[in-house]
């Protein structure tokens, strides 16, 4: 499938400027992406790692409050996210799955290869353990938007990656909430190949683009308050 110069000079730059921007935790050695690089990485990618959530807020804090679900306090965001963070880099730790930590907001890159079988978008049995903690940990810290993204490499025709990259965020979602994660915090969005995050014209870059990303993004009192 031919993609367009605009695609690839953005996934060129996406690349360099993560190469680029990340820093290394003097204590821990997890690497992460530095808040002054970030917002380069996001307008190179389309804004979908810094944007609003998938279906706006106002709509997602409606469910949320319907649910029970409370806010975190301003000033214990960075706290609670930071204790998340944690976790999730403790129970993801050799399983592949990369965490990345943006502000307040984290996303948790999974590729495909090891989410799904080929042309399929049934967990793997051999992933689902590495999920299941990835769920328990989310259902612990309930007070969070949960965006889940789908993302396919250039192979094969738009419209059937479209609908492939629907599917397996769909059904990283619908894993999630048999794990006891309350599916009012949820939404999911298939993105198909336009947000590439490395060459496609590679293997190793078309690997790294099959994947599914969950956004996590904490409920403020602001959010409730409307």
């Amino acid at each position: 499938m031919r993609i367009s110069h605009r695609i690839i000079g953005a996934a060129s730059l996406a690349a360099m400027l993560a190469t680029t921007a990340c820093t290394t935790d003097p204590t821990t050695g997890d690497r992460r992406v530095s808040k002054a690089a970030i917002g380069g990485i996001g307008g190179a990618l389309g804004g979908y790692l810094l944007g609003d959530l998938v279906g706006g807020r106002r709509d997602r804090t409606e469910k949320i409050l319907g649910a029970g679900i409370g806010a975190v306090a301003g000033a214990g965001i960075g706290a609670y996210m930071d204790a998340q963070e944690r976790k999730l880099r403790e129970q993801t730790a050799g399983t592949g799955v990369d965490v990345i930590r943006d502000g307040d907001n984290l996303l948790l890159r999974m590729p495909s290869g090891i989410t799904f079988a080929t042309d399929s978008s049934v967990v793997q049995p051999q992933f689902q353990p590495t999920l299941n903690d990835v769920g328990a940990i989310l259902a612990q810290y309930p007070k969070t938007y949960i965006d889940v993204l789908g993302h396919t490499d250039s192979d094969g025709a738009d419209a059937y990656n479209q609908a492939l990259s629907e599917r397996r965020a769909r059904s990283v979602a619908d894993y999630l909430v048999s794990r006891g994660v309350q599916s009012a915090r949820i939404a999911t969005r298939g993105y198909g190949e336009t947000q590439p995050i490395a060459s496609n014209a590679t293997a190793e870059g078309k690997a790294s683009n099959r994947r599914v990303e969950i956004k996590i993004a904490p409920v403020t009192e602001g959010d409730m308050r409307g």
